[in-house]
């Protein structure tokens, strides 16, 4: 028996969402049925809804969703009927990647995540008896109720019982992506200098972690003046408008070099300027979301001779469950004060929170769906 709700249907960027009726398929044994209460918005939605990435159109979009479980399946144990809960990416569980705790990089994650279906090509969504693109990051989220999967759910622990849904939904994408590869794929160093590339929602995330982790110089550079600031707010000792010589700034900074790039651009002149400020065995990360074209070209001197490493990073190498609950226990100490970079927006103005994404007036825009 189906289970009704409503859900904002993106079928591109020709024409704004739509908050419609759709109905959810029953639930298989490791899927939970969530009431959502608030879900972010994330770049990775804009993408889809530009058709940068092959998920299927029309499809109900929303990674980052928070809410209570309504029903779980009988192989079901990371959550019961009542629980707070956060969810994040699927995973298959089973591939060599996932084998050794690395789900970001799951051999099957399309099928997981973008193929607008369960892994096995069954619909978890119908409109008007018809099936709808859905399960998207394994959630889709951007509606009244979702179906979740035992592997990309967390129960939101009794240490954050007080912090609302609204702020904790965020956490499953860019923040943990950002955070992630500073404290996990690149696993900084205190006292190493690190410059951030990029100040929105990953970056300002890869600059709380960052301070956390001890670094120091860490540096922001954007061209956005006020998210600049908020940088500062937020733990960079320095700030740099990428319009005005911010190479030639951190190399008068930091003479004898980086020990950490971050990307979060996709722009390739940055990235190759970017690393050219690494000291020997430095380490350029890269998440930013480049055109499938766009090659990078270093000096393969300068590249073997000083052991520089250039890495690729998904979802900062989490394993969702454990390094989320990580990231809360650093919001409730107050080491990772990531809600001041939400601006709150209803369902019904979904395409505002986009248009705020999108305009830079807003760092991470949050949908708030229901109530807890």
């Amino acid at each position: 028996m189906t289970t009704p709700a409503r859900a904002a249907i993106c079928r591109g960027n020709t024409e704004p969402f739509a908050i419609e009726d759709v109905e959810l398929d029953d639930l298989r044994p490791d899927e939970l049925r969530v009431r959502i209460v608030a879900c972010g918005v994330c770049h990775t939605d804009m993408a889809v809804r530009d058709e940068q990435l092959p998920v299927p159109l029309p499809v109900v979009l929303g990674h980052e969703g928070a809410g209570i479980v309504e029903e779980v399946g009988s192989a079901v144990t990371v959550a019961k009927p009542g629980d707070r809960v956060v969810m994040s990416f699927n995973s298959c569980g089973t591939c060599p990647s996932c084998e050794v705790d690395a789900p970001t990089y799951c051999y099957n994650f399309f099928p997981h995540n973008w193929s607008g279906t369960r892994a096995d090509g069954s619909p978890v969504m119908f409109k008007g008896g018809e099936n709808m693109n859905a399960n998207f990051f394994g959630q889709s989220s951007f509606a009244t109720h979702a179906i979740a999967h035992e592997a990309n759910t967390v129960k939101v622990p009794d240490s954050a019982a007080h912090i609302p849904l609204a702020q904790i939904a965020p956490i499953g994408c860019g923040l943990m992506t950002g955070a992630g590869a500073v404290l996990r794929s690149m696993k900084v160093r205190a006292g190493m200098p690190i410059a951030v590339f990029g100040a929105g929602t990953v970056g300002m995330a890869a600059i709380m972690a960052a301070k956390i982790a001890g670094a120091n110089p860490i540096i922001a550079v954007d061209v956005n003046d006020g998210r600049l600031e908020l940088a500062k707010e937020l733990g960079a000792t320095h700030a740099f408008n990428g319009k005005n010589d911010a190479i030639g700034k951190i190399k008068e900074l930091v003479p004898q070099g980086l020990g950490y790039v971050f990307d979060t651009t996709g722009i390739n002149s940055i990235i190759q300027d970017a690393w050219g400020l690494l000291a020997p065995m430095g380490i350029c990360g890269i998440v930013g979301a480049s055109d499938p074209k766009a090659n990078l070209t270093f000096n393969e001197a300068e590249f073997m001779g000083g052991g520089r490493r250039v890495m690729g990073i998904l979802g900062g190498d989490s394993d969702v469950g454990s390094f989320l609950v990580e990231l809360l226990d650093y919001h409730v100490n107050g080491q990772f004060p990531y809600e001041k970079l939400i601006g709150y927006f209803d369902f019904s103005e979904i395409n505002e929170a986009f248009h705020a994404s999108e305009d830079g007036s807003v760092v991470k825009p949050v949908l708030k769906i229901g109530e807890e």
